[in-house]
């Protein structure tokens, strides 16, 4: 096998672990790159049905290309899929774009809040009716307990701390000093009740390795990340008040490859157009202590 079936073989198996691990299982869906190959990977490993649902967070912020695009796939591939929001922030108007938080409180009220009240089953949801492509109220307060994250090692500083089979207690807490040895093949699936675990089956994919797949499955992804002719496109995304592009030329799979191996992006880290990591000092370990992504 060559590098890119190797991380494949290790991430199906990650999967299947955790299906046959976690009876309340969910996969966190951002509609971004890695979750999307993510996506890819499930349906290899469950020979093209996903067999638990997909969670999206919508902080009612999200850039409309990206929208369209989760409703487009999600009808497509006959995804199950629920969307968490904060509406009590939005009614409230605690965001950033109302000028009354910072970027990070924002983050914490629509994303992190949303997040565990989703995966604990007491917060609002949403659940695609394919018949009509619209969306109603989900009164199913199911929690889950098993979470897949498409979350790289690479990506930014705390995420390489993690583990593929990462466990937060009751409230989605992170605990960096506690958690289980992973060795070779070996992981800790079982844990005491209460806990919630996150699975991260990309932990060892690189960005590049992330386009290459893209490439080499022909995975749809969202028009933003090529540019249109204005010398610009993202490379991560997020909220449009907090979310900005790189300048770069790459207008498909092969240019953005290319871009990554030339070393042209050596200096510009993957999310600095993320303007909340730069509010957080660069990091966000303290944000995802608390739960988030």
């Amino acid at each position: 096998m060559d590098h890119i079936e190797k991380l494949e073989s290790r991430s199906i198996h990650i999967l299947r672990e955790a299906y046959s691990s976690f009876k309340d299982l969910c996969m966190l869906w951002s509609i971004g790159k890695d979750s999307t190959v993510m996506l890819r990977l499930a349906q290899k490993a469950f020979f093209g049905h996903v067999p638990f649902p997909l969670v999206h967070i919508d902080t009612c912020y999200k850039i409309k290309e990206m929208i369209e695009y989760r409703d487009r796939l999600a009808m497509l591939y006959d995804l199950d899929i629920i969307y968490g929001v904060n509406e009590e922030a939005i009614a409230n108007k605690m965001t950033f774009p109302d000028g009354n938080c910072s970027r990070i409180q924002c983050c914490e009220n629509l994303k992190t809040k949303a997040l565990q009240d989703t995966l604990n089953g007491t917060g609002v949801r949403y659940r695609l009716d394919h018949k009509t492509g619209k969306y109603y109220k989900d009164t199913n307060n199911q929690p889950y307990t098993g979470v897949i994250v498409g979350v790289r090692a690479d990506e930014e500083g705390s995420r390489s701390k993690e583990r593929y089979f990462s466990p937060r207690n009751e409230n989605n807490d992170w605990d960096i000093a506690n958690q289980p040895p992973e060795f070779w093949n070996q992981y800790k699936t079982d844990f005491k009740p209460g806990t919630h675990v996150r699975i991260h089956p990309l932990l060892d994919w690189t960005e590049v390795d992330i386009w290459e797949y893209v490439r080499r499955e022909g995975i749809p992804t969202v028009s933003l990340y090529y540019n249109k002719g204005d010398g610009k496109r993202y490379r991560s995304l997020g909220c449009w008040p907090c979310t900005t592009p790189i300048d770069s030329t790459a207008s498909n799979v092969d240019e953005i490859i290319e871009e990554l191996r030339s070393g042209k992006l050596k200096n510009v880290a993957e999310r600095s157009g993320r303007q909340q990591d730069k509010e957080d000092g660069g990091g966000l370990e303290d944000l995802r202590k608390g739960g988030y992504m």
